[in-house]
């Protein structure tokens, strides 16, 4: 006779900040799953407008934190209130497929050996809000999809971590507040695999503006540099060579434009460098293409050469800033896996 089989309890954890247009369908989401043992915990982040109010008018453990923190710090709380085996990390501003967490638990029993399973968006935005939105999910699907299998990098958005690992691995990083999920992949990957699959999705809602969405790039490709030098490789996943030489190609297109006013000449390498951004992601284009039209696509191509000109651009400086100060470079520094208590270590938060 054998012994029936008990669901290890899966936590959902969703930190949120100012998420009050996205709260309440992350959270129906996340209650609506197919798989149960499951418990629900929002963390708050001080938020100044109703998402709080909406969080706790559902069925779920609601949690803040002592001030605003940031990111790394609502999940390292919710993570410590959490009773599951699996820890299941889900942003505010995404909503769930209803077997997203069945099918990552059962990759994660499948495969005792990962260290996370991460899902990825679906290429329609939760929330139709702009042009803009549309183009930046579609390209977000486009850049996961490419990336399944083993990557260096944490979907943190999107994932579930066993227990057992996180403690191992240790808290997010509370110092980072754009790129935590960088620097816990790193850490990660050099221990555990980290894979990324398209069984597990949700839908994303993301910016609907461009210049907030230029900005954020930009900030997060700058605060990226000094893992890079440290790291002196490319990430496994989508940080792939190619895609990196065409953002670069990207800047230079506006890097060279003067110079046409100079000789027509020049324009040909300005050509040339445009041509390049594109080949990078040829199929992301031709993906484009085929399911939304050329009219779409372009303004689709326009958004995403955007992109890579602010990732460019935030790389470049970066490097500038990694050059002239010792305190960038040694923002990953901090070694957090050692760590059980780093609410006791936040002083600042970097730049």
């Amino acid at each position: 006779m054998t012994t029936p089989t008990t669901n290890p309890l899966v936590s959902v954890i969703i930190p949120n900040y100012n998420y009050g247009n996205s709260i309440g369908q992350c959270i129906d989401a996340a209650l609506g799953q197919t798989y149960q043992p499951l418990e629900v915990i929002v963390v708050d982040d001080h938020s100044t407008d109703d998402s709080l109010a909406k969080a706790r008018q559902r069925d779920v453990t609601v949690l803040q934190t002592p001030r605003n923190s940031g990111v790394a710090v609502a999940r390292n709380t919710g993570a410590a209130a959490a009773r599951g085996e699996i820890l299941f990390f889900v942003d505010s501003d995404v909503a769930l497929r209803p077997d997203a967490v069945e099918k990552a638990v059962a990759e994660l029993a499948a495969h005792p050996e990962y260290g996370a399973v991460c899902g990825i968006y679906e290429e329609e935005p939760l929330i139709r809000d702009s042009i803009v939105e549309e183009c930046r999910v579609l390209q977000a699907y486009c850049w996961r999809m490419a990336s399944l299998g083993e990557v260096s990098f944490l979907f943190s958005s999107l994932t579930a971590v066993p227990r057992r690992v996180f403690d191992e691995v240790g808290p997010f990083n509370p110092r980072l507040r754009q790129t935590e999920e960088v620097d816990y992949g790193e850490r990660m990957s050099a221990r555990y695999q980290i894979m990324v699959t398209d069984r597990v999705r949700g839908w994303h809602d993301d910016d609907d503006k461009l210049f907030p969405l230029l900005r954020k790039l930009f900030r997060r490709a700058r605060l990226r540099v000094p893992l890079f030098a440290r790291r002196r490789r490319f990430a496994k996943g989508f940080e792939s060579p190619a895609r990196s030489f065409g953002t670069v190609a990207a800047l230079g297109v506006l890097a060279t434009l003067p110079l046409v006013a100079l000789h027509p000449a020049w324009l040909l390498l300005t050509a040339a460098l445009f041509g390049v951004s594109l080949s990078a992601d040829a199929e992301m284009y031709r993906h484009v293409r085929r399911s939304r039209g050329a009219r779409f696509l372009t303004v689709f191509t326009g958004v995403a050469f955007l992109t890579n000109v602010a990732i460019a651009a935030g790389i470049a400086v970066g490097a500038v800033q990694w050059l002239c100060s010792g305190s960038f470079r040694r923002l990953y520094d901090a070694d957090w896996s050692a760590r059980r208590n780093p609410a006791a270590d936040l002083v600042g938060t970097a730049a």
